[in-house]
């Protein structure tokens, strides 16, 4: 894949498949309601959970991860360049953010961004979810173990790069570290929250 606008079109393709809106048509299949009006208001699986069950939200998020996971295999099997396939991987991200389909009202990018992750650096993603579990089991915060998570994920890269596990180049600790600008950013609610004490924890309830 060597033309620059084969390369365009498969970056955008990865946005729109992150822009298929799974916890939105979940949510109003089971209830006939939006997700974005419900709970917090936000078009991601802990919220689907909270309007339409837990065995909905871990459907919204296997489907979530599955997004990430589909368009970072279908960039490196169509032989994209490293630097494409990161592209790629951001975009599908973006996509679940601010979908198309939503008129850019969408997830936190969270799931997504780890089912990217499970592609580009499988040890990375390991500890990213211990990271997550670790944060939420001592905190109680989904938000602040998902933010803590995307923002180690970098540094893991570059320290599995310096030992060599990785491999070299700028590309993916820049793909990594970009996801977890663009997850932390879209959390910024959850950060006003969490100032004042007003963030909901796990298992109380209320927005997140």
């Amino acid at each position: 894949m060597n033309s620059l606008l084969d390369q365009a079109l498969l970056v955008v393709a990865a946005y729109l498949l992150g822009s298929l809106p799974f916890s939105y048509l979940i949510v109003r299949l089971r209830t006939g309601r939006d997700v974005r009006t419900l709970g917090s208001g936000n078009a991601g699986a802990t919220n689907v959970t909270r309007a339409a069950g837990k065995a909905a939200g871990v459907l919204a998020a296997l489907l979530d991860v599955g997004k990430g996971i589909a368009a970072t295999l279908i960039a490196r099997g169509l032989g994209a360049p490293p630097p494409v396939v990161g592209l790629a991987a951001f975009a599908v991200v973006l996509g679940h953010c601010h979908p198309v389909f939503l008129r850019f009202r969408g997830g936190k990018g969270g799931a997504t961004g780890g089912g990217v992750l499970a592609v580009l650096a499988p040890p990375v993603a390991l500890l990213s979810v211990l990271v997550l579990v670790a944060m939420i089991a001592w905190k109680r915060y989904v938000s602040l173990g998902t933010m803590t998570a995307a923002v180690a994920s970098p540094l893991f890269v570059l320290a599995f790069q310096r030992f060599g596990r990785l491999p070299a180049g700028v590309w993916l600790p820049t793909t990594t570290a970009a996801i977890a600008v663009l997850i932390v950013a879209r959390h910024h609610g959850n950060l006003r929250r969490l100032r004042a004490g007003t963030e909901a924890r796990v298992g109380s309830g209320g927005r997140g």
